[in-house]
């Protein structure tokens, strides 16, 4: 992995690790309750088309992230047993922003400072 620059400027970062808690077949399928750090793929796990868990902030808002190639943006999955995801996901809503990055099963906080400059 490459070496993040000196201009990020990390928040705070979560403890424990991210879990699957489920595989559907459609979007309208992730249940409507998930537990916190749970995720759900839609799709197969040999070929995810979308991931989908509520926001690690405190609203717990939904994210449903494309994991297909042919749409822009769309996010990674890495190969690893704990959950790795890329691009950084920025969510900004009425309760404000969340910008973070999920690596290894944990969430890193990327700070408002690092865009203030």
């Amino acid at each position: 992995m490459a070496k993040l620059s000196k201009k990020w400027s990390w928040g705070r970062l979560l403890p424990g690790s991210w879990r699957l808690v489920a595989t559907v077949d459609a979007a309208d399928e992730v249940p409507l309750r998930l537990p916190r750090r749970g995720f759900v793929l839609v799709g197969s796990r040999q070929r995810p088309r979308w991931l989908a868990f509520d926001c690690p902030c405190r609203a717990r808002h939904r994210v449903l992230a494309t994991l297909d190639s042919a749409h822009s943006p769309h996010w990674n999955l890495g190969r690893t047993r704990k959950l790795t995801v890329w691009p950084s996901f920025d969510c900004r809503g009425p309760a404000g922003r969340c910008h973070y990055f999920i690596r290894d099963g944990r969430v890193l906080w990327i700070s408002e400072k690092a865009w203030a400059k």
